[in-house]
């Protein structure tokens, strides 16, 4: 049982109709951002099954499942305005059946789980603060590849709330860690199963649900088309910063010697990756 605290206050810092939607430049669309943002969309508004899980498995802090439920209105609000983008840009999609799809085959959470998949409840939030590190990374790097206003607008916003969610997750972290005790090996593990994770199905459904393809399901095929279409939008800014957040979560101090050894290990590895994917075909 965790002590009583007051949750952290987590009001939306935006809503849809600040986004500048007169704005909207259809020529100034490109084709590759548009289907990964149609992908994208589709993982923010899973949002609600993540919230049951992540509810369930922190049962006796209510305090943090205050927290979650506002991250989830957050994650949902990004996929509203994703969604509202790709109608502009593509009038032609039908957001409902394909979102439908995607539920109905997608990835799926042990939802009414009382003990985290990770192992414990430290692990589980490292876990998130890859995440959150991950997507902040992602939307900055859409943010500086699009030329289309309205786009990197919402890609602006959503960056902005992925790295306040990343904080709210990092400070619980930090209070279950004083009483678990991980090890920093322990977070760094969970980091990179993490990192691994990131080219299971929900990514690779979410793209293959988001742009109506019918070709038959195969993950590895649509998770390098996602991954081709994004990684190489990042910059060097964009991946390091990433790293340090996932470094820091997992217990290593980003700014030491071991953290900037890795961190350039990991932007070269990153962007050789990312370089190989150029060649292979979607």
């Amino acid at each position: 049982m965790q002590p009583e605290r007051k949750p952290e206050k987590m009001r939306p810092s935006w809503t849809l109709d600040d986004v500048p939607w007169e704005r909207f430049d259809s020529s100034r669309v490109d084709p590759g951002h548009l289907k990964a943002i149609k992908g994208a969309c589709m993982v923010e508004h899973h949002s609600d099954d993540y919230v049951a899980y992540l509810c369930s498995v922190f049962h006796d802090d209510p305090a943090f499942q205050a927290e979650a439920r506002a991250w989830g209105i957050d994650e949902l609000r990004h996929g509203q305005a994703l969604r509202r983008w790709c109608e502009l840009a593509d009038p032609s999609f039908n957001f409902e059946a394909r979102f439908a799809r995607f539920k109905a085959g997608g990835h799926q959470l042990p939802t009414q789980a009382v003990k985290s998949v990770r192992g414990s409840r430290t692990k589980e939030l490292v876990a998130r603060c890859f995440v959150e590190s991950g997507t902040s990374a992602f939307y900055s790097a859409m943010r500086d590849a699009t030329d289309e206003p309205v786009l990197r607008h919402i890609c602006h916003r959503i960056a902005g709330d992925e790295y306040r969610h990343y904080r709210l997750f990092y400070s619980n972290k930090k209070r279950y860690g004083a009483i678990e005790k991980p090890s920093m090996w322990a977070g760094l593990w969970i980091a990179l199963a993490r990192l691994a994770e990131s080219g299971d199905d929900e990514l690779a459904y979410a793209y293959y649900c988001g742009n109506g393809l019918t070709a038959p399901y195969r993950r590895r095929r649509y998770a390098t088309a996602f991954a081709r279409r994004t990684l190489p939008l990042y910059r060097y800014e964009h991946v390091t910063k990433g790293l340090a957040m996932t470094f820091k979560a997992a217990g290593l101090k980003p700014r030491g010697r071991a953290g900037r050894c890795l961190t350039q290990i990991g932007w070269f590895v990153f962007r050789t990756y990312a370089w190989s994917l150029c060649r292979v075909s979607a």
